[in-house]
């Protein structure tokens, strides 16, 4: 009681000194890692003040810490019977409460015993069954970062293994593979690329539809991903949706250069923890250029984006989640050489129903729906060259899982995937006076996946993931079986040791499949709808130290083998088709016939040292050391099209605080990088100047590298906090030194020579952000 006694008062005399500055709301819920229960009684204390708050979780694992004030802080979450876990970066502000979704793995032995203990610490992943190449985000590290501007994937592009190839869009390039193995996911439920101006079959666009207003923190994924992750090669986003608040109304007013921003949220009934979310944005420039304003050039580019979340909790045992996003985009270009107008426009909308059958087993069950539409008509003013394509897929998901945790050391999950692909696909091209019909197509196919997969504590330090994916194509019964084993061990308290390795695959893009030649008797003759799904083999091993809890420093060497790989068939003459892979494609459609016997192979070495943001700072370095081969039809191995070989990132930020209370923080964020320059095919300058048109030597396929790429980008703010409203102001300098990185070689028939692509310089990307 004495110890009570005075632990009640030093809290009184913390609330008493905080009473004269802004303070927000800290709340959330603990749930048991594998069945996601609720964990009563469980502690979560706020390390970072003096003296410190905290909160105990009810009967539901709610807890709610009132009178927390703003500014950055270090979280400990405790409980009997459970391993320790930590975060770090915990952004209090006064505009917004903030909700903390929180798991705690249960202890494996006895309280009396001494054992080694894997606590769950800031930057692992989210998805516990992840043992290798994987780590989670946060949405603070996409507004925070520089050169980020709130998009996850120019985020993850400091990650270790990650590389890019044009400053103008987001495609990311995983340990030297083609953007199209990315598999994007969202609510637990695969999504068509969530990107503005993409391309058919790309997986990256100018800029994400994707608001932070709406995410919630994340996974990142790049290898040996664990059974339940199909149709992916490269990597994988896990994406998040947050749910809104469901105590009171919250509201957020964004205005910058890429879009104005407004979202909502609140409860939804007078009780019950239902609650809404929403999100809308409509482009700047487009705004812009309606009132005679013209930014871009002769490019006229719009695009407005939304999504939503709405959370229902349907009774004690389960949950109904109902989401969506979309997005339309539109480029048109209309000079003295080129008329061209591109739309690309998408929209998923999904239903999740959660249900717990017991204190150990829940079940999921998601219905999605997804449309996507990609349209281009374009015409050579001079020399008549033109195309006009119109790609329409819809796709209806039923996913279903099965979750039991057996015991603390065991748990065991199940689940099937039923994708209703639906396809009006249609593309033709003018070259030589006349169209010709590259795909035209109507129809419907199938995708089945199913995956089962055991998490199994060997001891209480050494965990194994263990499990099998399948996964069926019905246009043409192509199939995969596709083992994948992880294994995490403890050898410290402060360092691990990991191992990962497995068998993936992926489909192709539908268009592909349905490319089609007109034979001698007229008719149109499909040429790759027996194309087999692309497979790799993922070897991965890993070792992990934490000196401490900000401090991270990870290692990780892997080897990828890749076959099944579309080439030119074995009587092509095609230098194009007889030297080259779709290794090397970034988008999806391709119009030449092909066949699935290539090969190829990625291997490296990559670095990681990671302070969180504690004190103020933040440090990140990744250093990621990789080769990037394919073997086409002539047999010769050959360096990729994304074999930059190199990616060095430095990343740094202070936060200060400022004002009479000091509740007030001016930061500063620095990213820089250097990488190598992707390699491109020589053009052909006789060729070039008999077509008058840029012609590539094919039989040197990729054998030039670029020059090495820098850049260097800034980020700073100041975000002013009142008694209820939180502002804030950024300034982001992409590309600070304005210098023009090279993006690839052309023939400019003007003036006879061969020139220098070059990539975007200095943009200035000036936000206003008001939350309330």
């Amino acid at each position: 009681m004495k110890n009570l006694f005075f632990t009640f008062i030093a809290a009184a005399l913390g609330v008493a000194a905080f009473g004269q500055q802004p303070t927000q709301t800290v709340k959330g819920r603990v749930v048991d890692t594998e069945s996601q229960q609720p964990v009563i009684g469980a502690n979560v204390i706020i390390t970072s003040l003096n003296p410190i708050l905290g909160g105990v979780t009810d009967t539901e694992g709610y807890f709610r810490i009132p009178q927390v004030p703003v500014g950055r802080h270090a979280i400990k979450i405790t409980s009997i019977g459970y391993d320790d876990a930590f975060l770090q970066e915990i952004s209090v502000g006064s505009g917004k409460e903030v909700e903390l979704n929180l798991k705690l793995t249960e202890s494996f032995r006895a309280l009396d015993e001494v054992v080694v203990k894997a606590q769950k610490e800031t930057g692992a992943p989210l998805n516990d069954m992840v043992s290798v190449s994987g780590r989670s985000f946060t949405v603070d590290q996409t507004k925070r970062f520089a050169a980020a501007v709130n998009d996850p994937a120019r985020m993850a592009l400091s990650f270790a293994g990650v590389a890019t190839n044009d400053d103008g869009g987001n495609q990311i390039i995983i340990r030297g593979n083609s953007p199209k193995g990315l598999l994007w996911r969202m609510e637990g439920v695969e999504i068509p690329n969530p990107n503005h101006f993409a391309a058919e079959g790309s997986t990256g666009g100018g800029i994400s539809a994707l608001s932070a207003n709406v995410l919630g923190n994340s996974d990142f994924l790049t290898g040996a991903f664990p059974a339940e992750y199909g149709n992916a090669t490269s990597g994988v986003f896990d994406l998040k949706l947050r749910k809104g608040n469901n105590e009171k109304r919250e509201y957020a007013l964004q205005a910058g250069v890429l879009g104005l921003d407004f979202a909502a949220e609140g409860p939804i009934g007078a009780k019950g923890g239902a609650s809404y979310l929403a999100n809308y944005r409509y482009s700047t420039l487009s705004i812009l250029s309606k009132i005679g304003v013209q930014v871009s050039g002769d490019a006229v580019n719009d695009f407005q984006d939304g999504a939503f979340k709405v959370y229902l909790p349907y009774d004690e045992k389960a949950v109904v989640s109902v989401w969506g996003m979309g997005g339309i985009s539109t480029t048109t270009i209309n000079n003295a050489d080129t008329k061209e107008k591109f739309t690309s426009n998408r929209s998923i909308v999904g239903v999740n129903y959660l249900r717990y059958l017991s204190n150990k087993a829940y079940m999921e069950t998601i219905v999605s729906y997804a449309a996507t539409s990609q349209s281009g008509d374009f015409v050579d003013k001079e020399d008549g060259t033109a195309f006009q394509q119109n790609f329409i897929n819809q796709t209806l998901r039923l996913s279903s899982l099965l979750n039991y945790k057996l015991n603390a050391r065991n748990t065991i999950r199940v689940g099937a995937i039923i994708n209703h692909l639906d396809f009006n696909l249609f593309d033709q091209d003018n070259e030589a006076g006349s169209w010709v019909k590259n795909v035209d197509q109507q129809g419907n196919t199938q995708l089945f996946q199913a995956y089962a997969q055991l998490k199994s504590r060997l001891s209480p330090d050494v965990t194994m993931n263990v499990g099998l994916h399948a996964m069926l194509l019905g246009l043409n019964n192509q199939h995969s079986i596709e083992p994948r084993v992880g294994l995490k061990w403890a050898v410290a308290p402060r360092s691990t040791v990991s191992f990962g390795a497995g068998l993936h695959s992926k489909t192709e893009s539908i268009s592909t499949y349905f490319t089609q030649i007109k034979t001698s008797d007229g008719k149109d003759e499909l040429i790759n709808k027996n194309l087999k799904l692309m497979k790799s083999a993922h070897l991965v091993a890993g070792y992990e130290f934490r000196p401490s809890a900000s401090w991270r420093i990870l290692a990780e060497t892997y080897y990828q083998h890749h076959y099944h790989i579309p080439i030119g068939p074995a009587n092509t003459t095609t230098p194009f088709l007889l030297h080259n892979s779709l290794m090397n494609e970034i988008s999806g459609f391709v119009s030449d016939s092909l066949v699935s016997q290539g090969t190829g192979r990625s291997y490296g070495l990559e670095l990681t040292i990671e302070k969180s943001l504690t004190a103020g700072i933040y440090l990140m370095s990744t250093t990621s050391l990789y080769q990037s081969k394919y073997t086409g039809r002539d047999g010769v191995e050959r360096d990729s099209r994304f074999n930059g070989k190199f990616v060095q990132n430095f990343l740094a930020g202070k936060e200060w605080r400022v004002g009479k209370n000091k509740t007030n923080i001016f930061a500063a964020n620095i990213k820089l990088l250097a990488a190598g320059g992707n390699m491109s095919t020589p053009v052909d300058l006789e060729k070039s100047r008999e077509k008058g048109r840029t012609e590539r030597d094919w039989s040197k396929s990729y054998s030039e590298q670029l020059p090495h790429y820098f850049r260097g980008d800034l980020r700073v703010s100041y975000t002013r906090n009142k008694k209820r409203t939180a502002s804030t102001i950024s300034l982001d300098l992409q590309n600070a030194t304005n210098r023009l990185n090279a993006f690839d070689k052309y023939y400019d028939k003007k003036t006879d020579r061969i020139k220098l692509i070059t990539q975007t310089g200095l943009i200035p990307v000036l936000n206003y952000r008001l939350e309330f």
